[in-house]
């Protein structure tokens, strides 16, 4: 049982991950009906933001924990926003109005320019981050098995759960959030009621960045090392983690998201961690063949 609660643990926390970037995948898809492919590399440019700001803090002298977790997280959030913001701009609004194809190499595209933009800059070889919290709670059942919960665990489970809940009230409580649903039903009829579409897809794809830039300052957290490549793997897997869910609803994001980290956790711990991945895919095609709109999807309606 302790060892079920552990794997419990770890599969909560990797799902907290995931969702965080999978929200950014539905966001994009509800709105304007695309899949932004670069949005794994997103998050892995906000996890190399997280790295650099911490090296520059360390440089500083600002070793207090706490804050240099906030100063990190404020700079992660407004550097990758603005990557976010620029993918919009160079790789979908030029595009919007061509045939679907197009926006979806762009997108593909703009994901090779940023992972080799990345490796460049910051050289192919792992960049480690020393251990910026440590600790945890340590539980020891009569067996004597020890179940940890890590204060990096904490955070992320604790931290995704308030952003998920200001999130949700931006979007049923204010006016941008009425527009995002006002766009994501019709775009035309939006722009004739008097939204502006660029800005709010813009703000879309800004938000749906600045929560890949938290999930990569928690993921460099929680595992300390990151390479150009992360984008790729995690980008899959919260696209796995979207369409799980249903592809366009954001609490199925989330859901698809857990999911997919207590699959990987619970087969890491029981059988091979070598086809974790393997696993998590499985599940995917099982859902898509007996549950093609994924788990909380509606039937796609076209318009006519």
């Amino acid at each position: 049982m302790a060892y079920f609660l552990q794997q419990l643990i770890n599969g909560v926390a990797l799902g907290m991950v995931y969702g965080l970037i999978a929200i950014g995948y539905s966001m994009v898809y509800g709105i304007i009906g695309m899949i932004n492919f670069a949005h794994g590399e997103i998050y892995m440019i906000g996890a190399f933001v997280s790295i650099i700001a911490f090296t520059l803090l360390g440089m500083l002298g600002i070793s207090w924990a706490p804050l240099a977790l906030v100063l990190v997280l404020i700079v992660a959030i407004l550097v990758t926003s603005l990557y976010g913001w620029t993918v919009e701009r160079i790789a979908y609004r030029p595009l919007r109005g061509s045939f679907r194809l197009a926006p979806l190499i762009s997108a593909i595209g703009m994901s090779i320019f940023l992972q080799t933009y990345v490796q460049i800059a910051q050289g192919a070889k792992i960049k480690p981050l020393q251990p910026v919290v440590t600790g945890g709670f340590v539980f020891t059942d009569p067996t004597g098995f020890t179940v940890t919960i890590s204060w990096i665990q904490i955070l992320i489970i604790v931290l995704t759960l308030v952003l998920m809940a200001g999130f949700t009230w931006v979007i049923t409580r204010t006016p941008l959030g009425r527009a995002q649903r006002a766009c994501q039903q019709d775009l035309k009829m939006a722009a004739l009621c008097g939204v502006d579409v660029d800005r709010t897809i813009s703000t879309t794809f800004v938000i749906g960045a600045a929560l890949a830039a938290v999930a990569g300052l928690m993921a460099t957290l929680y595992y300390g090392v990151i390479d150009f490549f992360i984008g790729f793997l995690a980008g899959v897997k919260a696209f796995t983690a979207a369409v799980l869910g249903g592809i366009g609803s954001i609490p199925g994001a989330m859901l698809g998201g857990l999911v997919l980290g207590l699959a990987e956790a619970f087969w890491s711990g029981y059988f091979s961690i070598e086809y974790k991945d393997v696993a998590a895919f499985t599940i995917l095609v099982l859902v898509l063949v007996f549950l093609p709109t994924g788990i909380l999807g509606r039937p796609e309606i076209e318009k006519v």
